[in-house]
C-alpha cells in the first residue's frame, strides 16, 4: 500500500478551521467601522499564513485557507453570485447535540436576476493561497450549485426571471461552468463541491423538508447529481474534484440522521467527481456497507475523527475501522479524514486550536501506518 501523490490525500481535511480570536475581533471592528477592508485583509493575510504554516507542519497533503475569510462555508459564495439578493431567515433550523437544542435563523436568498459570474468568487482568495503554500497542494472549497436550490427552492425564485426550473438550472450551472473554468486558470488543481444535500436526503425528514421547496423527494438527490455533473462538464484537464458530505455542522451540532443507503447507488456511480468526503464519525451515518457500490478509480475520504469534540480518537480504534470500511471496497481507495470542517460557520465548534491540530496531525500519523 502507498501514500497518494494527488488528491484526495491518505491524511486530508474537508476545509474550514477555527478562527483566531483576533481574526474574529477584526470582523467585529470592521462591522463597526473601527477598520477599513483594507486593514481586515491584511489581517486575515497574515492568520492565512500562519495556518497555512500549521498545516503542513503537521505534515498534511493539502492546505486550505482556512475559510477565513468567510462568514459561513456557502452563504459567502453564494451571495457573490449574479442575480441573487440577501434577505432576512425567516426559518428556524433545528441543530442537535448531546445537550439538547439549538435553533439557527440563516440568512435567506431570492433569486430576483440572471444567474451568472461577473467576477472570479474567491478568486483572489484562491490566488493568495496559491502563492503562500510551500510544501502543499492548494484546495479550495465551494458549496455545489445544488445547495442554491437547498436553501429556498421554488419559493425563492422569481417566476418573472425564472418561469420555469429548466432555465433556472441551466443558468446555475453555466455560471458554475465559467466559475471553475476560471479557477482552472488561476492554477486551481484540487477544488472541492461541498453540498449537504446529498447527506441530509438520507434522513426522511428532509426529504419531507425537500417536499415542501417543491421538490421531488424520492429522486432530488438525482436530479442535483445531474446538474453537478453539469457544472463540472467542462473542468480543466488536470484539475481534480471531490464533493464533501456530511448531516450539519454548527457548533459542533447536527442536523440530519440516517445512513448513506438512500443516495449510495446514485452518488457512486453517477456523480463525476474524483472523490468523496463522508461523514462517519458516529452511529448516525450508519455502517460502512454503501461503500460495496464505490467503482473502480473514485476515493472515498472517511471522515471517521469528529470535529465536533476534542477528545482525541484512539489509534488502533481508526485502523479498525479502516480495516471494516475495506470490506467493502478496496482499501487503495480509502483515505482518511475529519467528518467536517471545524468551524463552518465563524462561531467554530467546540474545542480548542490544539485540539484541532492534535486531529490533524492524528490523521497524518495513521495515514502513514496504515498506507506507508
Amino acid at each position: 500500500m502507498s501514500l497518494r501523490t494527488t488528491p484526495p490525500f491518505r491524511a486530508d481535511h474537508v476545509g474550514s478551521l477555527l478562527r483566531p480570536r483576533r481574526l474574529l475581533q477584526a470582523r467585529e471592528d470592521h462591522a463597526a467601522g473601527r477598520i477599513d477592508s483594507a486593514e481586515l485583509r491584511a489581517l486575515e493575510d497574515d492568520a492565512i499564513r500562519e495556518i497555512v504554516k500549521m498545516q503542513e507542519d503537521v505534515g498534511l497533503q493539502a492546505a486550505t485557507d482556512g475559510e477565513f475569510r468567510r462568514a459561513s462555508w456557502h452563504m459567502d459564495f453564494i451571495y457573490q453570485l449574479d442575480g441573487i439578493t440577501r434577505e432576512a431567515g425567516e426559518i428556524a433550523v433545528k441543530f442537535y447535540n448531546e445537550n439538547g437544542e439549538i435553533e439557527f435563523t440563516p440568512a435567506a436568498l431570492h433569486i430576483d436576476g440572471k444567474l451568472g459570474v461577473s467576477k472570479t468568487i474567491f478568486g483572489d482568495d484562491f490566488a493568495f493561497l496559491r502563492d503562500t503554500v510551500a510544501t502543499t497542494v492548494p484546495k479550495l472549497t465551494i458549496p455545489s450549485p445544488s445547495m442554491v436550490h437547498y436553501r429556498g427552492g421554488k419559493a425563492s425564485i422569481d417566476t418573472d426571471v425564472y418561469p420555469d426550473l429548466d432555465s433556472f438550472w441551466a443558468d446555475l450551472t453555466a455560471a458554475y461552468r465559467e466559475e471553475v473554468r476560471r479557477l482552472g486558470e488561476l492554477g486551481c488543481t484540487y477544488l472541492q463541491f461541498d453540498d449537504t444535500s446529498l447527506a441530509y436526503m438520507n434522513d426522511p425528514h428532509q426529504r419531507a423538508y425537500v417536499g415542501s421547496i417543491g421538490g421531488d423527494p424520492e429522486r432530488q438527490h438525482v436530479e442535483y447529481i445531474h446538474h453537478i455533473n453539469e457544472a463540472l462538464s467542462e473542468r480543466p484537464e488536470g484539475m481534480v474534484v471531490t464533493t464533501h458530505m456530511c448531516r450539519g455542522n454548527f457548533r459542533s451540532s447536527w442536523a440530519a440522521s440516517g445512513s448513506y443507503d438512500f443516495v449510495a447507488e446514485a452518488l457512486f456511480n453517477e456523480l463525476e467527481v474524483d472523490g468523496f468526503f463522508m461523514e462517519w464519525d458516529d452511529e448516525r451515518s450508519g455502517g460502512f456497507e454503501p461503500l460495496r457500490l464505490v467503482p473502480e478509480g473514485k476515493q472515498v475520504v472517511l471522515g471517521l475523527v469528529t470535529t465536533k469534540h476534542g477528545e482525541l480518537e484512539d489509534k488502533d480504534a481508526l485502523k479498525r475501522r479502516i480495516g471494516e470500511a475495506s470490506r467493502h471496497v478496496d482499501v487503495e481507495q480509502l483515505c482518511l479524514s475529519p467528518q467536517c470542517g471545524f468551524s463552518s460557520t465563524f462561531e467554530g465548534n467546540e474545542l480548542s486550536y490544539e485540539q484541532e491540530v492534535a486531529k490533524l496531525r492524528l490523521l497524518v500519523e495513521v495515514a502513514a501506518e496504515v498506507w506507508g
